[in-house]
Formats: structure tokens, C-alpha cells, sequence
């Protein structure tokens, strides 16, 4: 976490977190979602329907800021430290998006080193999930053919699961902002 940032979170500690505004896609983009796209529906199983996304991140600074300031809470919920402001991010799939090396490497969409693959997974469409020291991931699917080698070669031997098992299975929340609804929803009954 950069160091102005654990200045600004110690300066004004009591900053309210904030949920629905950011999302991570399938293929490590982010997405900034404003009140018209949190109404227009969830950011998970959006698909190519761009309202419901937002508008791509796309200056390069800033993305490598949310990059070096995210990070996982006890309760599985990934977010950005914003300064002061936890920012809650909306996954499509993982909290991690997998870019494979030809050297056999692998960089998270943060740029963050994968040390070792522990498990390889395939899901029932066919994505393929490496399970590390930072967690699981997707591959992104312009690095399929590298991932096929890894297959071929023996290297890898994918399990099979569900796609819809991965967060309960390995403690990750896709949508924070739904969890909090439904919390918030379950204290009011």
C-alpha cells in the first residue's frame, strides 16, 4: 500500500467506505460505475452490456494506483484503498486476473507475481482458475494458448468445477455492495 495512502487512512480514520462504484472484470479491467450504471443492474454477469458496467479505467496512473492499493478484508470483500475511503470493488468472476508469460510466469492484472500455481481448475464453459499464494484467478483468454501449453506439457492438470462454487470455495464476496444490501436488509427484519 503506498505510503500516502496509510497517511491519509491515519489522518482521517473514520471515512465511509464506499460500495457499487468500482468493478473488476473477467479480463482485469476496471470499471467506474456511477449511480446510472449501479441502477441499470449488477456489475457481475453484465456481459457486453456496457450500462451496467460503467466506463473503463483508462489512465494508466491511475490504474496502477488502484493496482498497488488493493487488497482483500477478513470478510472476503476486495476493495481499493482510496486515501482515507475503502472502495469496494465488484468482481465478474475473481479478484484476480491471471496474464501468463512465455517463460511460463504469472502476473496478476495488478502486475503482482503468482510464486507457485497450486491448483488449476476448469469450469463448465471452459475458463480456466490457478489457485496460488495470492489467491485464485482467472486466465485472461488472450493467454489461453500459453495456458494450453502448460496443459499439453503436463504442467498443469486442470480439476474440473463450477464457476458459481469459486467464493464460497475460496472466500471471496463478488458483489460487497449486494452482500451489504442483504445485511443491512437481514438487520431490519
Amino acid at each position: 500500500m503506498d505510503d500516502i495512502v496509510k497517511a491519509a487512512m491515519a489522518k482521517w480514520p473514520h471515512v465511509p467506505d464506499c460500495y457499487g462504484w468500482l468493478g473488476l472484470d473477467a479480463r482485469g479491467r476496471w470499471w467506474m460505475r456511477d449511480e446510472r450504471a449501479q441502477a441499470a443492474g449488477p456489475f457481475a454477469g453484465a456481459g457486453a452490456n456496457a450500462v451496467s458496467r460503467g466506463a473503463e479505467l483508462r489512465h494508466d496512473k491511475l490504474i496502477a494506483f488502484i493496482g498497488r492499493n488493493y487488497a482483500v478484508d477478513a470478510q472476503g470483500r476486495w476493495f481499493f484503498q482510496n486515501g482515507p475511503q475503502r472502495v469496494y470493488v465488484e468482481l465478474e468472476l475473481t479478484p484476480w486476473v491471471w496474464r501468463l508469460a512465455p517463460d511460463g510466469a504469472v502476473y496478476s492484472h495488478t502486475g503482482a507475481a503468482l510464486a507457485q500455481v497450486s491448483d488449476v481448475l476448469l469450469d463448465e464453459v471452459g475458463r480456466l482458475y490457478l489457485v496460488g499464494d495470492l489467491g485464485v484467478g482467472v486466465v485472461h483468454t488472450q493467454d489461453m494458448h500459453l495456458a494450453a501449453q502448460a496443459v499439453e506439457s503436463g504442467r498443469w492438470l486442470p480439476q474440473p468445477c463450477l464457476a458459481a462454487e469459486l467464493p464460497v470455495r475460496y472466500g471471496f464476496v463478488l458483489s460487497p455492495a449486494a452482500a451489504r444490501r442483504a445485511s443491512a436488509s437481514n438487520a431490519s427484519k
